[in-house]
């Protein structure tokens, strides 16, 4: 007598190779989906959207109104980002929606610590001249003294905007360095350090402003030339959240003129849009850089370590997975 055998049709889910998941992490993603892999959304089509139970979603391509209207069988929006703001995250959720996205996972996320160790990293990167040093030692010569920097952590100031997981990290981060910390959130009370009433009365009392804000409409160009001239002469601004936050030009003019004494940025205006790339060559920011040794640019590495990138991308899987009853093994920090 032959057994009938009941096949579940695997959930099918369009994934873009442009996401760079690891080897490990697309392993996990086919064993448990029926996946169609493309590079980029500009490859899609309203075939393979249509027949979309999951979306993976890069940042720098909108998934708005007109996007999951074309995918009548969605249930998840997947993206391993802390912000949203290329989801319309409220549109989903009129759809009966899940949005897969890891700022929902607050607990998860406050073990993933490679962008605040970044920002204090560039903090004594920029201050202390480490690349200009590297770069004259490598040039043959073994000088100190045109790498002073201007105080001891010690003894500066530190403002940080937004006090959240990240900016709480970095504010503790100061704080054991023994300098002065206060902050600006306009959502977040703390008990343990002085918050600025506003933007610019943060900016003026600092030595070293750094941006923990995420990305939205309202907080496009939150750093904009009142606050960034309101610091003292001779001070540092470190951005490690979004290039939208800041008026670059605000910022290149404090540079050229000295106000500012440097900056250092792990993230730049537009650059998830595309043809950045082809853009940025020409920006007027790095074409500054490039004549000023205390500007100081990194190619948005804040996350980028590779145990990060393993867990975030597992655990985007896995709440997609939730979504749909299937278990995946618990995952392990190593």
């Amino acid at each position: 007598m032959n057994k009938r055998v009941n096949f579940t049709p695997r959930p099918k889910a369009v994934y873009y190779s442009t996401m760079c998941y690891q080897r490990e992490s697309l392993d996990v993603l086919y064993t448990h989906f029926d996946v169609t892999v493309l590079e980029t959304p500009d490859q899609d089509t309203a075939e393979i959207l249509a027949d979309a139970e999951v979306l993976f979603a890069p940042l720098g391509y909108m998934v708005d109104q007109k996007k999951i209207d074309g995918c009548s069988n969605l249930r998840v929006v997947a993206s391993n980002t802390t912000g949203h703001p290329h989801i319309d995250v409220d549109y989903c959720r009129q759809k009966g929606i899940e949005v897969a996205c890891l700022k929902f996972a607050k607990d998860f996320l406050e073990r993933i610590t490679p962008t605040a160790e970044l920002s204090f990293g560039l903090i004594i990167a920029v201050t202390r001249g480490l690349i200009r040093a590297r770069e004259s030692v490598m040039s043959g010569k073994w000088d100190r003294r045109p790498f002073g920097a201007p105080k001891m952590l010690s003894r500066m100031k530190l403002g940080v905007v937004g006090l959240g997981r990240l900016g709480k990290k970095v504010a503790n981060y100061g704080q054991a360095f023994d300098m002065a910390v206060r902050y600006h959130d306009p959502f977040v009370e703390s008990e343990a350090l002085v918050q600025s009433t506003n933007l610019k009365e943060l900016a003026t009392w600092c030595e070293i402003l750094t941006i923990h804000v995420p990305y939205e409409k309202a907080t496009q160009n939150l750093i904009g030339r009142e606050v960034i001239f309101a610091m003292p002469q001779g001070s540092y601004l470190v951005n490690t959240s979004r290039g939208e936050l800041i008026d670059w030009r605000a910022l290149q003019d404090a540079l050229e003129s000295g106000h500012l004494a440097g900056a250092a940025l792990d993230v730049f205006e537009g650059e998830f849009d595309p043809g950045f790339q082809e853009r940025f060559s020409n920006h007027p920011l790095l074409e500054l850089a490039r004549r000023h040794e205390n500007i100081l640019i990194t190619p948005h590495i804040g996350g980028s370590t590779v145990d990060a990138w393993r867990e975030t991308e597992l655990k985007t899987i896995e709440m997609v997975c939730r979504s749909f009853g299937i278990r995946m093994p618990t995952m392990h920090n190593t």
